[in-house]
């Protein structure tokens, strides 16, 4: 069964983020407990499909072709490694995620990876 990486996305300067922050530490927190627990429960509901639960992404740093090194910011939040008949079943696989639907995310951007065995 083909393997594909999943890349949870977030605008960083988006409504979603700004309503987080405007959030109290404590409605954070509550918050955060609500979607760790429906994340857990979402993997549990579909174990047979995860490959590699993945995790959240931290900041990026960027070498580009001159050797130089820059901190940037791109969409890209959490991943995970899951396997599907076919790319969009994959990718259906994550409809109403909570990290878009209780967290911060905006998309889950799914990809097949090329060049192993099945």
């Amino acid at each position: 069964m083909p393997h594909f990486l999943a890349v949870f996305t977030s605008d960083k300067t988006g409504s979603k983020w700004r309503a987080w922050r405007a959030m109290t530490p404590e409605d954070q927190a509550a918050r955060a407990e609500i979607g760790v627990a429906a994340v857990k429960a979402w993997e549990a509901a579909h174990a047979d499909a995860i490959v590699h639960v993945g995790g959240p992404l931290g900041s990026t740093r960027r070498i580009d072709d001159a050797g130089a090194v820059t901190d940037v910011v791109n969409p890209l939040t959490v991943f995970m490694v899951v396997r599907a008949d076919d790319h969009e079943a994959a990718a259906r696989l994550f409809d109403g995620h909570p990290h878009m639907s209780i967290f911060v995310c905006d998309g889950v951007e799914v990809m097949p990876v090329l060049g192993r065995e099945a």
